[in-house]
Order: C-alpha cells, then structure tokens, then sequence
C-alpha cells in the first residue's frame, strides 16, 4: 500500500517521539499526518517541547496504531528535513480551525516537514509494509 493510500484508507491515532540533544525523550498525540511526497510528511505543530526538541535533535519516530485492535499499524522513522512559518501554507494544511483569537492565543505553527528513513509495523521487526 502507498503512503498516501494508507493515511486515507486507514484511521487510527498517532504518537510523534522526539529527544532533544540530550536524549530526553518527548511523546505526544499527532494527528494523521499531511503526505507530501512518498517519502515524506509533514506536521503542523506549535511551539512546545516536540517542536523545541526537534531544533537540537531532527530525528522522530511517528507511531500510527490503526484502530481494530490487535496492536496493528507502523513505526515510521523521520528526519526533520525543513520547516515552513509561512501563514498561506500552514492554513491550507490545517484540518481543525479554531476561532482567530483562540489560534492567536495558542502561538505560532510551524509546517515542519520530515524524510521517512525506515517504516516498520508497530510490533515486531517485520519488513518494510509501507511503500515510501
């Protein structure tokens, strides 16, 4: 199955890990992320420990646990390739819209957007299942 395939035939609920530079370790609920190529994704995040980690540290690892059961899904293994403030780009991505002074509040996001470097199922070390 295709990346892109995968993230629209699929529901589940996903976790981004990231460390900073001196190894601690941060684990926070992601949304599916937006598919760019099919070797990358994209997150849009705001200013707060994942997004302070991956500044000293570009590696993650997005964990999908599909919904049904039977611990199903994929590890995904990032590297931070770039990141994005401009405010036309992070709206068209932005799937769940707060009223303006509710998002203002919350501070800026960033479009930050990752190599996938390794896929694996969510338990075992399995082969690569994801076409990437």
């Amino acid at each position: 199955m295709k990346l892109d395939e995968y993230f629209q035939n699929i529901s589940g609920i996903g976790i981004l890990s990231t460390a900073n530079k001196d190894g601690e370790v941060d684990a926070a609920i992601f949304a599916a992320p937006h598919v760019q190529e099919e070797n990358q994704m994209a997150f849009i995040m705001r200013d707060r420990l994942t997004h302070k980690n991956l500044q000293s540290n570009p590696f993650a690892i997005y964990l999908f646990m599909e919904n049904g059961g039977y611990y199903k899904g994929t590890r995904f293994f990032l590297k931070k390739i770039r990141e994005d403030t401009d405010p036309k780009l992070i709206e068209s991505m932005t799937r769940r819209h707060l009223p303006p002074d509710e998002d203002k509040a919350r501070g800026p996001k960033f479009a930050v957007f990752f190599e996938i470097t390794k896929t694996l199922p969510l338990v075992g070390t399995g082969k690569e299942h994801i076409a990437t």
